[in-house]
């Protein structure tokens, strides 16, 4: 049976950062995966936009699934990366795949709900995570699921939703000149939201450039 990758978007009150992100509604943020970060430390490394870092600490001190928090570099006005230590209230979703023997690709808030990428080996364990979901009266959404040979098949190191979010800009004339669609336009076709949309497509475009300067050196 071949392998696949799914994006479920899952929602909970209690998955880690949901207050944080409902409560300054401008935030994304997504986990530091090259960081390697070690669950056995208790830290965690985000990626952090917003448009007002105080309303979004704000946030982090009034929810329940964040027991401390660090700002530990800020890249910009409106980009940090974050450290946090959760509570035993928040619910993580990692460990979950991991025990299925799959991968957390990607991981990306959606308004108050996230979107998380994953490798499977098959769509038995795919069941599993389903399992928890429901154990746990999370709502979870199958938003697509491909089969493949192999993980390493990605072009160019694209998750598939960053590969959608750039075809279906490109397809839209978003990427001419002058522009023939909006970024929200082309968030309201993905059906997420504008900051989101604009996250896949920074990242999509970062990994395309990366990927064709490392082939040509």
């Amino acid at each position: 049976m071949s392998d696949i990758k799914a994006v479920i978007r899952v929602e909970h009150p209690d998955i880690v950062l949901t207050g944080t992100v409902s409560h300054d509604q401008s935030a994304t943020v997504m986990p530091v995966s090259e960081a390697g970060t070690d669950p056995d430390t208790g830290r965690f490394l985000y990626h952090v936009e917003s448009s007002d870092f105080c309303r979004f600490e704000d946030g982090l001190r009034s929810d329940h699934t964040i027991a401390e928090f660090k700002r530990v570099i800020e890249t910009t006005a409106e980009r940090a990366i974050y450290s946090f230590e959760y509570t035993d209230e928040a619910k993580t979703f990692s460990p979950v795949i991991s025990k299925a023997d799959g991968v957390a690709l990607e991981m990306e808030n959606e308004s108050n709900a996230w979107l998380i990428s994953l490798w499977m080996p098959d769509r038995d364990r795919l069941a599993d995570v389903w399992d928890y979901a429901q154990a746990n009266s999370i709502d979870i959404d199958l938003r697509r699921v491909n089969e493949y040979a192999s993980l390493g098949k990605t072009t160019a190191g694209l998750t598939e939703t960053q590969r959608e979010a750039l075809l279906v800009a490109f397809e839209a004339g978003y990427f001419k000149d002058p522009r023939e669609v909006t970024l929200s336009e082309v968030a309201d076709t993905l059906d997420i939201s504008k900051p989101a949309a604009s996250g896949l497509l920074r990242r999509g475009i970062q990994r395309l450039i990366i990927s064709s300067l490392v082939e040509d050196s």
